[in-house]
């Protein structure tokens, strides 16, 4: 199985062999500001970036924040961490062509989800 995924103008493309690890969601402020709140966890051995590498720009984190974010720099979508030296890394599932065959298992900081937002 492989599951196909992209950023919305085509410019990153990316394949994951397998199904990921587990998929959640944050309601931390950051995360949801970079429209990736629902994401994949995926081993390394796993992805592979098909194209667009040179498209992709990583945002810093600014304390106490540790995870840096990409997106792709033409048409803005965020991707996760799909340039992360880590074993394991996230991916935002709506960048998935394909369906991951795995379901939403988690959410965190929901404390700081937003009152308009349904659970």
């Amino acid at each position: 199985m492989e599951i196909k995924g992209s950023c919305v103008c085509g410019s990153v493309r990316f394949a994951i062999a397998g199904r990921p690890k587990m998929m959640g969601t944050c309601h931390c402020s950051r995360c949801r500001k970079l429209g990736a709140s629902t994401i994949v966890f995926v081993e390394r051995e796993q992805f592979t970036l098909t194209a667009g590498e040179a498209y992709i720009e990583t945002v810093q984190p600014a304390p106490p924040f540790i995870y840096h974010r990409s997106f792709c720099r033409r048409c803005g979508t965020s991707l996760g961490e799909p340039l992360s030296p880590d074993p394991s890394f996230p991916i935002n599932a709506h960048c998935l062509d394909d369906d991951p065959r795995v379901r939403n298992t988690f959410h965190e900081h929901e404390e700081d989800r937003p009152v308009w937002a349904e659970a």
